[in-house]
């Protein structure tokens, strides 16, 4: 029974550098070293790009994605992904819509950096093998470990820029814990099939623009940021609402790329016919808009981009969000 481990940087990779900030310095075997009780567990440690988390690009984690599926197949029992948090709940999401293992895929990081007293990384770190290395953790997809909590990628959420507590599935409760350092896991949802592989030059090729709606928007923004792309997501108020001066021109841009509707709550499905007013769910789907269900807009915006690099067309897109939100 062994455990990948793939190293990409971030808070639980840093130190300091005596001018006051901190950078990532430690590798991989140094993160393993600071935790005795893993000694209980074979690890097969690599690292591998030692940057924060906010210079990650679709490429290096399918890439990870990758090479954590080599490990896989050549035996090992599970595969953890260290990293940092800006972007963990996008990267998760994206492993888990090409993961297509048994095996668990486990991403964790850490919200405290070693400088500071009571860093979380260890204890995260710790989990996360542990969650790797358990039987009841198999066909789960990619999972999110830290705090003692298990998440599946596709719900978890950073909401919380600081608290050792940020990471949270609004939706869906965590999956389960770590008691006792034993890993307790109390549902398990149905996991859906992965995504084709992914052609990079495809991928690289094609661009997807998220647009946040705000009070008093102005509509001429959804041309500038839809220019040159290839799909919008919409993040809309509540239960997906714009302003009425936005609902024409959204209709317009569905009928050139497909258009996702999100909340950009945090929390809550979009609704499918519950209002009718200009700019409600119900009128921006009459027009063309696809339905993100419960995908946050971060995960619709992955997923679209995945599905249009796939050469997915739109009748195969709104499929999958049905499926996937």
């Amino acid at each position: 029974m062994s455990v990948a481990l793939f190293a990409l940087g971030g808070t639980i990779a840093m130190a300091g550098t005596g001018s006051g900030g901190v950078v990532t310095r430690l590798t991989a075997a140094d993160l393993t070293a600071a935790v005795p009780l893993l000694a209980d567990t074979p690890l097969d440690v690599r690292d591998v790009d030692a940057v924060p988390s906010a210079a990650l690009t679709y490429p290096r984690i399918l890439d990870v994605v990758d090479a954590a599926g080599a490990a896989v197949v050549a035996g090992a029992t599970g595969v953890v992904v260290t990293q940092g948090t800006d972007t963990l709940e996008e990267t998760a999401y994206l492993a888990d819509l090409v993961w297509r293992h048994p095996a668990p895929l486990v991403v964790t990081g850490a919200m405290r950096n070693p400088t500071l007293a009571g860093p979380d990384g260890p204890a995260n770190l710790l989990a996360a093998v542990r969650v790797a290395a358990a039987p009841a953790a198999r066909d789960l997809g990619v999972l999110v470990a830290l705090n003692d909590e298990v998440h599946a990628a596709r719900y978890v959420r950073k909401t919380h820029s600081t608290s050792t507590a940020t990471f949270a599935s609004p939706n869906a409760g965590p999956l389960g814990h770590l008691v006792e350092g034993q890993v307790r896991l109390l549902t398990r949802p149905t996991r859906h099939e992965p995504l084709p592989p992914v052609d990079r030059d495809r991928l690289a090729g094609t661009r997807v623009a998220l647009h946040t709606v705000t009070l008093d928007d102005d509509v001429a923004l959804l041309d500038a940021v839809a220019d040159g792309r290839d799909g919008l997501v919409v993040a809309g108020f509540g239960v997906g609402h714009v302003p009425p001066a936005f609902a024409p021109a959204l209709g317009a841009l569905a009928e050139r790329i497909p258009v996702v509707l999100t909340s950009r709550t945090g929390a809550g499905a979009v609704l499918r016919n519950t209002y009718g007013a200009v700019g409600s769910e119900t009128d921006l789907q009459r027009r063309g808009l696809v339905n993100g269900g419960l995908l946050d807009p971060y995960k619709a915006k992955v997923l679209l981009r995945l599905l249009l690099a796939g050469g997915a067309d739109r009748a195969q897109v709104r499929a999958a969000f049905h499926r996937h939100g």
